[in-house]
């Protein structure tokens, strides 16, 4: 069954020791920008194309929910997610900085193609399970990344409300819900390896485009 995708939201520093490594304050609300639908790509044991010329590419591992229906004011999070999954939020690190420097969009730095890669789709279970199973990223078979969502700043009732009251929410869109601390640079050939509660979810290895 082909499972549709339709707006993208991420959160950002919703994390606050990733905020602090970052050396970002955290944010009173929950920070949200959007990437382009062609910004998805499954991790499926091929080939993750990056850029390679416009410096560092940084990866952010994140649990990812989609919604299975419009948004209604009062609607519980239970009843708004369909499937989850894990993700990463790969992001052109030096063009960030640039571009906050001049108060610009975040777009080139997060939007690129292939810079939201996800594992195939799980169906929604529980909300406990979500909030505290742990997620994790191994690089060449090193963990580099583990959280879980009961650590973040913004829940996903918070979430859920924040976007559908001021952008919409409905059947097909994801949340990218926040990465935890340890975020890094990839490098060409990397191995990467996407876990929840140590199972392996889907993985790819990383080919840096010139």
């Amino acid at each position: 069954m082909t499972i549709s995708i339709q707006n993208v939201y991420c959160v950002g520093r919703n994390y606050g020791k990733h905020a602090a490594e970052l050396g970002n304050s955290v944010p009173e609300s929950p920070m949200i920008f959007m990437k382009p639908t062609h910004a998805i790509t499954f991790l499926d044991e091929g080939r993750l194309e990056v850029p390679g010329t416009e410096g560092d590419v940084h990866y952010e591992t994140e649990l990812v929910v989609r919604i299975g229906q419009s948004y209604e004011e009062g609607l519980q999070a239970e009843a708004m997610i369909s499937h989850y999954s894990l993700g990463l939020d790969l992001t052109l690190r030096d063009v960030q900085t640039v571009l906050k420097e001049k108060q610009h969009p975040w777009l080139r730095a997060k939007g690129f193609r292939h810079s939201a890669p996800i594992t195939a789709f799980a169906p929604f279970s529980s909300l406990d399970a979500l909030l505290h199973t742990p997620f994790s990223l191994r690089i060449n078979q090193e963990e580099r990344q583990r959280g879980s969502l009961s650590e973040a700043i913004f829940g996903l009732q918070v979430l859920i409300d924040h976007i559908g009251q001021h952008y919409g929410l409905g059947e097909g869109d994801l949340i990218f819900t926040g990465t935890p601390a340890g975020v890094g640079k990839l490098a060409d050939g990397d191995r990467l390896e996407l876990y929840w509660n140590d199972r392996r979810e889907g993985g790819s290895q990383v080919h840096l485009t010139y």
